[in-house]
């Protein structure tokens, strides 16, 4: 019986360090039991440790940044390979300097010739091949949208939550 008494005590104390904000590794330590133990007496308790859900608020809004990244790059590459081929088709200088009297000399051809032809396709074939992988990491920036919401409306409950007093204190 002596046991479930000490069992019940370091419970409260648990309960105690809670409140005071103390992390839950901290908390296991100074009671002397596993973190684990520490994790269920606060779900038996209807508790969460706000670290925890900061962190995993900052990891999705990370995730999150990244993608909106790839999107904008993918955008990027996609303008230049566009603009790259579209000049393909239009009259095309090419030019060189040099000479004994280091001349500036151009010609203008009425499309690009097969060296640049080649660069252009090159270009458009690295943008598409980078676009189509940065694609398959996000298929869906709704999904990503509303994980985000629905992970910082977790974060923000659980910050509020630490500034509400439970009745049972209130004297």
């Amino acid at each position: 019986m002596a046991a479930r008494g000490t069992f019940d005590k370091k419970r409260a104390q648990a309960r105690n360090l809670f409140d005071k904000g103390m992390s839950c590794r901290a908390m296991a330590a100074k009671l002397n039991v596993s973190t684990s133990t520490v994790s269920r007496w606060a779900k038996d308790e209807g508790l969460s440790f706000v670290a925890r859900a900061q962190t995993s608020t900052a990891t999705v809004v990370r995730e999150f940044d990244m993608t909106a990244a790839r999107v904008r790059l993918a955008e990027k590459l996609t303008r230049n390979a566009d603009k790259s081929l579209d000049s393909l088709n239009a009259p095309f200088v090419v030019y060189s300097f040099g000479g004994k009297d280091n001349d500036y000399n151009d010609h203008t051809f009425d499309e690009a010739p097969l060296s640049a032809r080649r660069e252009a396709q090159t270009i458009g074939a690295i943008a598409f091949d980078k676009l189509s992988k940065a694609l398959e990491k996000d298929v869906s920036g709704v999904t990503s949208a509303h994980s985000l919401l629905d992970a910082l409306i977790v974060g923000l409950d659980s910050r509020a939550n630490e500034y509400e007093t439970p009745d049972e204190n209130v004297e």
